[in-house]
């Protein structure tokens, strides 16, 4: 929470922070429905799509209904699923489910495979057609309020101050964007949606999440197949660690080969990334990327609460969008269409307050248009999925689900009603004396990859001389505390190189190398402590993805 100060102050009618598709779909609506109104997106990264990272099978409904001729319009979306297989895998044997027993619920009739980057870039090309102000390398540091008053805008970070804070000749400061309406689409874990979450008292059940790691792979012509999606439960994540795998056959011999892990996981020594090098070696896919190679690395947070982590969506002075909200479908691993629906649902909210003669108020009707748009129905139709998981297991947890999607399917509704999400992932990790402990062997840099040459994939850009922009609360407790309690797990949940725990003069440091972080929001989701928050660093900072 800040106040302007003496920054420079401008004004807007619709203030939208983050481009991703649930923004974009928020600031296109607008101007197609009130072009008068004056519509500003603001960026992080240093241009649009550069921090977009998913699957990603798309369900076009979301598409349709906001561009319905995009298609005409030639929007980059990639084959129509064809085949969409699910498989149980062991260390060694791969067990296909059969396609009728798959609850209707998980399918995606009609779903094409995409670069949702690349589909960001277009959406923004649209957006600014339609008169919308983007701006890229412009990171949102902080809500722009008074102590109990509604949201008016957000504060800008400022650029070229030192790794002490200090101004350098290349200052600029940040600047107040003050705007009628302010929504938050900064996706999973938001820094600015944890702090209006927090300030307004908005969370229900905890949220739950996931880490999602993807790469893209170029294979030979015999090893691929266009328009084949398949996904994986099982190996290499055990029955306490839920998650799972996918590979989608992409356009011109490209794979996009990816783990997400719930990151509700017990174990400290657990490595979400060497788990998905992993599951790499399993015969299925170590055959299937034979001859191939790898092209591109990332890594990002998922929300996968669901139905009972949904947020309150309406704050004074606007409200929250997209995966801030959480809307992504676990079962089904999507989340791409109810991120542009609730974009949809949100213009059209906030459009019709400004006309009314209102601003910066509390948008009462703003949740149930969202929920309308097909989101409530989705959601809900799927709410037991993640709490079964996370209470059966990897096995029972599927069957249960299965049996419970099957149960809605035929007879409308499932009887179970699951309302609580249990403990936030933090407080499910154990102890170090608790476990068995588990170790990863060493990569063999054509199937499995270190986390350097990983983030290499990732094309950072990161300037180390400005301030860290991962904040310890209390510096001792990484090796004060959560070293001898948890074997201090930053540097195995972190995917990209991060955190380390070195030596100096015989006794043990903590170091942040800040330069690596490719964004994900992991350390803030599971640091055991809750002693590490993620704030954006200078804007255009992080990775800068192509096509993931």
């Amino acid at each position: 929470m800040a106040e302007a100060g003496n920054r420079e102050t401008l004004s807007t009618d619709v203030l939208v922070v983050g481009a991703g598709p649930s923004g974009l779909a928020a600031a296109i609506r607008l101007k197609q429905r009130f072009p008068h109104l004056a519509v500003t997106v603001v960026e992080k990264s240093a241009e649009i799509g550069g921090h977009i990272l998913s699957g990603a099978v798309m369900d076009p409904v979301g598409l349709d209904a906001l561009i319905p001729d995009w298609r005409l319009k030639g929007a980059p979306v990639g084959p129509q699923v064809m085949l969409d297989t699910y498989h149980y895998l062991t260390a060694k044997g791969d067990f296909a489910v059969p396609h009728a027993l798959v609850p209707p619920q998980m399918k995606t009739p009609g779903g094409v495979i995409t670069s949702l980057g690349r589909l960001v870039q277009w959406l923004g090309e649209q957006a600014i057609e339609l008169g919308v102000d983007i701006f890229p390398m412009t990171a949102a540091i902080d809500v722009l309020r008074s102590e109990g008053g509604p949201v008016r805008g957000v504060i800008t970070g400022d650029l070229g101050r030192d790794i002490e804070g200090n101004p350098k000749s290349s200052f600029a400061e940040g600047i107040a964007l003050e705007a009628k309406y302010t929504l938050i689409a900064e996706g999973a874990r938001g820094s600015l949606a944890k702090q209006i979450i927090g300030d307004y008292a908005l969370g229900r059940e905890p949220q739950k999440y996931g880490l999602g790691i993807k790469e893209i792979w170029e294979v030979p012509e015999d090893k691929h197949r266009e328009g084949q999606v398949d996904h994986y439960l099982g190996f290499p994540l055990g029955n306490d660690t839920a998650g799972g795998g996918f590979v989608y056959h992409a356009e011109d011999r490209k794979l996009y080969v990816g783990l997400v892990t719930y990151l509700d996981y017990a174990d400290p020594t657990l490595s979400p990334f060497d788990e998905f090098q992993r599951f790499k070696t399993h015969p299925s896919l170590a055959r299937l990327l034979e001859g191939g190679t790898r092209l591109s690395y990332g890594a990002r947070a998922v929300t996968a609460g669901g139905w009972q982590s949904m947020p309150t969506l309406a704050f004074p002075g606007g409200g929250l969008i997209g995966c801030s909200a959480g809307f992504m479908n676990a079962p089904r691993l999507k989340a791409i269409h109810n991120a542009i629906l609730s974009g949809i649902g949100a213009a059209d909210t906030v459009g019709a307050a400004i006309e009314a003669g209102r601003q910066q108020d509390l948008l009462e009707d703003l949740e149930p248009t969202i929920l309308r748009t097909g989101i409530g129905k989705e959601l809900q139709s799927v709410a037991n999925a993640k709490p079964l998981w996370s209470r059966l297991g990897t096995v029972l947890g599927s069957i249960a689900i299965g049996a419970d999607l099957w149960t809605a399917t035929l007879f409308g509704r499932s009887p179970l009603r699951l309302k609580r999400q249990g403990a936030p992932d933090f407080a499910k990790l154990r102890k170090r004396a608790e476990v068995k402990g588990r170790s990863y062997p060493r990569a063999d840099g054509k199937l499995t990859f270190d986390r350097t040459s990983s983030v290499f994939l990732a094309n950072l850009a990161h300037d180390e001389d400005q301030p860290v922009h991962l904040r310890l609360a209390d510096p001792t407790i990484p090796v004060g505390e959560n070293l001898p309690l948890y074997g201090e797990p930053a540097p195995l949940y972190c995917p990209a190189g991060v955190y380390e725990v070195a030596e100096e003069g015989g006794a043990p440091v903590f170091r942040i190398h800040a330069a690596n972080c490719v964004h994900c929001k992991t350390c803030d989701i599971k640091d055991p402590a809750q002693n590490i928050t993620w704030v954006p660093p200078e804007g255009g900072s992080g990775p800068n993805y192509s096509g993931m």
